[in-house]
């Protein structure tokens, strides 16, 4: 019989040994080199692979950084969050009370409090189809989300989304040009809104200046618009300008430099577009998603970059993204991606992705989600990467309710991710819905098929006949 002693023992996990892997070791982010978290994981082993005794201590993830710097520097370890390897889960410890997660539902209302609209900004927005169906779906749940904010660089997709929500601020640009905007928005606003002790005062009107124009000199009536660069413009703020006795056809983008003469416009236009919330704010911003495109990992791409994808500017976007949350730190954050992000060179990028959402402070859960598992007739996998402040209650994934003919496969080292049952359970799912459940309803056609049902027929079918 042995007679080794043993001990049984619950597992930290450094970053390093997490999913996160070398992901850690992306120049743009660090993780603090005594940051451990917490797991489930328990098992025994020989007590002679003790090596040495090290002091670990809990720190809550909301103290303020001063006080937790101080007692992180007592200790050897600290943990302030938990570790799963199931959905690669960052999440806070589980306390015995339980806190508001800061978002008001329709239950605030039936007690009284008057429900908050939970902001939404949508990057990477296409024609809004992602955060349309964010709002759909927290409406169901009692939770008012708008959609405030919308940017995507495709003129068309923009008009679209315009049109269908005409209340949201659309914003036609690269995502880093929006995120440079933000920071210089900022200064403007400590400039004419902020530095003011009292409220945002009423714009200042300019005098009536009589004297005659020289030639070549132009009034400025109003400004209609800000941007950074852009299309055959130099990086900087311009904006779009209205000419005193000119029409909207003769309006002209123009950098801030040349309206050195024109402060009081500027300042007109800042403090009115601080009122309407034309651009987000750090704290602003209850929610971000989208899906940055990721082209440098795709399997048609014939020269991808397996050592380091990020160094590809194809998918630099990932980075963008993740500044951007950095920068306006929402309270929750949705990401989308195809499954390749979790494929290519062993998963890099969604490790990052993950990375650099718990470097942030940020919980983190990450899931890999079947389309036809919800019903739709297709099968169509997707990764979805959720990301709470600690203030916040990390959302979990909705569970299937349809039947579905599988089709490829995940990851192995992703296979935990997979949104699904426990294999103790056996649910009672809808059948599966296959094409012929989409569209056996439409027209019969015989030879005398009416012609004005055929350009409607074409537009049903081609985007499933281009897929």
């Amino acid at each position: 019989v042995d007679k080794t002693s043993y001990f049984t023992c619950r597992w930290y996990f450094r970053p390093e040994d997490t999913v996160i892997s070398r992901a850690k070791f992306v120049n743009d982010h660090t993780h603090d080199p005594k940051r451990v978290f917490l797991s489930e994981e328990k098992n025994d082993n020989p007590l002679d692979c003790i090596i040495s005794k090290v002091k670990i201590i809990h720190v809550d993830p909301n103290m303020d950084p001063a006080a937790k710097a101080k007692l992180v520097a007592r200790t050897d370890l600290y943990y302030d969050m938990s570790y799963t390897v199931a959905y690669s889960t960052f999440a806070n410890i589980p306390s015995d009370t339980t806190e508001n997660s800061g978002i008001s539902t329709d239950a605030d209302s039936e007690n009284g409090a008057p429900v908050k609209t939970a902001s939404l900004l949508d990057l990477y927005s296409g024609c809004g189809g992602m955060s349309t169906g964010l709002c759909l779906g927290s409406a169901l749940a009692g939770l008012k989300l708008e959609t405030k904010w919308a940017v995507d660089l495709n003129s068309f997709a923009c008009k679209s989304l315009k049109y269908n929500h005409p209340k949201t601020e659309v914003r036609n640009e690269k995502a880093e040009d929006f995120l440079a905007l933000l920071k210089e928005w900022a200064i403007l606003c400590d400039k004419y809104v902020h530095s003011n002790d009292s409220d945002v005062a009423e714009p200042v009107e300019e005098e009536e200046d009589d004297e005659p124009l020289g030639k070549d000199e132009f009034v400025v009536e109003k400004l209609l618009e800000i941007c950074y660069g852009g299309t055959g413009r130099k990086n900087g703020i311009h904006f779009k300008v209205q000419w005193k006795g000119y029409g909207p056809e003769e309006d002209t983008w123009e950098p801030i430099e040349n309206l050195s003469d024109c402060p009081l416009k500027i300042k007109e236009f800042v403090q009115e577009g601080y009122r309407r919330n034309i651009l987000p704010q750090p704290g602003q911003v209850d929610v971000i998603c989208g899906g940055p495109p990721c082209q440098g990992i795709s399997g048609f791409n014939r020269f991808r970059n397996r050592d380091n994808p990020l160094e590809d500017e194809k998918n630099q976007q990932m980075v963008t993204y993740m500044d951007i949350v950095s920068y306006l730190q929402p309270k929750f954050v949705l990401m989308e991606n195809v499954v390749d992000i979790l494929k290519f060179a062993d998963g890099y990028l969604g490790r990052y992705a993950l990375s650099r959402l718990v470097s942030l402070n940020y919980q983190a859960r990450l899931g890999m989600m079947v389309a036809g598992c919800y019903g739709l007739p297709q099968f169509r996998m997707r990764v979805f990467l959720w990301g709470a402040l600690p203030t916040m209650v990390l959302p979990k994934y909705p569970l299937p309710t349809h039947d579905v003919v599988v089709r490829g496969g995940a990851p192995n080292a992703f296979s935990q991710s997979i949104v699904a049952y426990d294999e103790t359970q056996r649910p009672t799912l809808k059948k599966a819905l296959l094409l012929g459940d989409a569209i056996s309803d439409l027209p019969k056609a015989s030879a005398f098929f009416p012609c004005s049902f055929l350009p409607l027929l074409h537009l049903f079918l081609r985007p499933l006949l281009c897929r």
